[in-house]
């Protein structure tokens, strides 16, 4: 029985498994990434090598969440291995070689990081994006990466590190699971997101930055430009 079956006749005891299987570790993906592809017939799983030498339950934990995907369950589900997935995807950050650090977003963690965390908080990796505003800056867990949006790069550092405050905040709080379902932005993370100084008159400004690359939608959240 291999882990694609393993996990599924775990997670489903009472459906039969009839699916043909492949599965790889590459070095492809990202750092700690995974994907898996469905048909009728078929599932496909693709993990990146650092999952190789990961203890099995994890990694039947990280099958299963893609499965719940792919299934469409995700909200009905969740089983002692995606607790044990779930716990080692909020401590990768300690695993992750820091290998970017881009200066002027270096500079805005050191800020940050001193003023808001009493220099806690491990150097992620830092890094320029793409000139976005769908998706102003992100925190990935899974290589401990900070990546901004470049439409920010001439911006003042007020707003350079607003945007660094909040996802950091995402690698302080990391996340909550329940029910089958990851929560990113909870209370303790929206009230410490609200502390900010000028936080209202920064989003002003950072709306008017979008606005100037390009005009939003009027029905589109501030918030939803975050991840």
């Amino acid at each position: 029985m291999n882990l694609i079956q393993e996990s599924f006749q775990r997670l489903f005891p009472e459906k039969e498994f009839s699916y043909q299987t492949y599965f790889e570790y590459n070095r492809r993906l990202s750092d700690f990434n995974a994907n898996i592809h469905f048909n009728r017939k078929k599932i496909s799983l693709h993990l990146n090598l650092q999952w190789k030498d990961i203890d099995n339950e994890i990694k039947i934990g990280l099958i299963q969440t893609l499965l719940l995907k792919v299934f469409k369950k995700k909200n009905k589900f969740s089983t002692p291995n995606i607790n044990l997935y779930n716990n080692f995807v909020r401590n990768i950050p300690t695993l992750t070689k820091k290998t970017k650090s881009d200066p002027i977003l270096a500079d805005s963690f050191s800020r940050v990081n001193q003023q808001f965390f009493f220099n806690q908080i491990e150097k992620p990796n830092l890094t320029w994006g793409r000139d976005s505003i769908r998706k102003l800056a992100s925190y990935n867990f899974h290589d401990d990466t900070v990546t901004v949006s470049t439409i920010f790069k001439d911006a003042k550092i007020e707003i350079l590190d607003y945007l660094m405050y909040h996802e950091l905040l995402h690698k302080y709080h990391k996340f909550k699971h329940k029910n089958g379902r990851s929560f990113f932005h909870t209370k303790q993370f929206k009230e410490d997101e609200n502390l900010y100084p000028n936080k209202n008159q920064l989003e002003k400004e950072i709306n008017q930055i979008i606005r100037r690359n390009k005009i939003v939608p009027k029905k589109q959240s501030f918030f939803s430009f975050f991840k």
